[in-house]
């Protein structure tokens, strides 16, 4: 059976205000050579500080437990039957198999990867770098047809050559990836076997429709679709000591598609939320544990975000590798830190993830693998959110439906 075809379609961006700037806030020059975090939220951490914290900073290292007492199960997953809801897959830390939900007699919805990674080691060459202690619940060969790859950043636990070169051959080359400013070029330059055409990158607030030509298999002509927008985080980017910053990361939003205007029933469209990997607000120290510590305002892009286009049925939040804050808290939010990105975008239910699977390459020293667990569900009952219902976390292998 010949693959679906997909079409893509941009949308007028729609952003805010202080995003109207000739070059944006967030850009270096106009064509941009590199990219910032325009908010007080972020304070970029120096090589100085970085070997300060190596040395000066009590390190905390503990083995990850023999018989994985209090990390994530790894089960099959299941990528059928097709659902009325939104489907989330975990694959383990920040991949996801999305699936829009099957409507309009659709055989199935539109079938998204965030960020694959299914390498063991994820790092230049994969000769070094962080080693998973935590393997993907099923090999790329069990995956579904894939209609889009999402993309937040360039860091190698998020973009892995390997496993888009796979997935692409496995797909014959008709595979579309999304990214943000920059990241087409590292994609294309990796010989991974991608086209010009097959990589579309976007800047914060772009948004493009995406339509799977399925329509054979309907009854009304209607071909499932998405709405996919790039959105702002707080993080950086670079896979060599002399590319820092010189491309751009994002969040996204997957906005399922507009009802059909002949449909009896018209629900809501469903919509999800990827933070990628981002931080909050940047603290000094491990005693200050989230942005409740910090004498600035946290990132401001999540609850514009919440405000355009929430609310979100589903929301996948990081809350590992957070530590140690001196360092990594501009970047990676902490446990408590995606708390409250949960509540800025407005989601109804979120899913702690960006742990449980590797351990980062600074952090490895200073955190317990099983902490962000611990401290996301301690965290959201102090905040009197309900565990499960509201804030939870799930299997590797386990899929979400919302």
């Amino acid at each position: 059976m010949a693959s679906p075809q997909t079409t893509v379609t941009p949308i007028n961006p729609r952003h805010p205000r202080d995003y109207e700037t000739n070059p944006p806030t967030h850009h270096i020059s106009s064509p941009p050579t590199s990219f910032r975090n325009p908010w007080p939220s972020y304070i970029p951490s120096s090589l100085t500080s970085l070997f300060k914290t190596r040395w000066t900073t009590p390190k905390n290292f503990v083995p990850v437990p023999a018989d994985r007492a209090g990390l994530p199960r790894v089960i099959e997953p299941s990528f059928s039957p097709a659902s009325p809801g939104l489907k989330a897959t975990w694959i383990g830390h920040a991949s996801f198999l999305v699936e829009t939900p099957c409507s309009h007699n659709h055989e199935r919805g539109v079938r998204i990867l965030l960020d694959p990674v299914w390498s063991n080691r994820v790092g230049p060459y994969g000769v070094v770098g962080p080693v998973r202690f935590s393997p993907p619940p099923c090999p790329l060969s069990a995956l579904p047809h894939i209609d889009a790859v999402l993309i937040s950043h360039d860091h190698y636990d998020h973009l892995d050559s390997w496993t888009l070169k796979t997935l692409n051959a496995q797909q014959d080359g008709n595979l579309r990836v999304f990214c943000a400013l920059g990241v087409k070029a590292v994609i294309l330059g990796l010989g991974v076997g991608f086209t010009n055409d097959q990589v579309r990158e976007m800047d914060w607030w772009d948004a493009v429709t995406l339509d799977v030509d399925i329509a054979e298999h309907t009854q009304d002509g209607q071909r499932p679709s998405v709405e996919l927008v790039c959105t702002p985080a707080q993080h950086r980017s670079g896979r060599t000591p002399w590319g820092f910053e010189s491309t751009l990361w994002c969040s996204w939003v997957i906005s399922e598609g507009v009802p059909h205007p002949t449909a009896s029933a018209k629900p809501e469209p469903k919509k999800l939320f990827f933070a990628g990997d981002t931080g909050y607000c940047h603290v000094a120290s491990d005693a200050e544990a989230s942005h409740h510590n910090a004498p600035h305002p946290p990132c401001p892009a999540f609850k514009q975000i919440g405000d355009m286009y929430g609310p979100f049925d589903l929301a996948l939040l990081p809350i590992g590798c957070f530590k140690p804050r001196s360092v990594l808290s501009g970047q990676h939010s902490s446990p408590e830190d995606s708390l409250a990105i949960h509540k800025d975008v407005q989601s109804k239910k979120s899913i702690g993830m960006h742990y449980g699977t590797l351990r980062g390459a600074f952090s490895a020293q200073y955190e317990p693998v099983t902490e962000p667990a611990e401290r996301w569900r301690k965290g959201a009952e102090a905040e009197g959110l309900e565990w499960g219902k509201e804030v939870a976390l799930c299997d590797i292998g386990e899929t979400v439906v919302v």
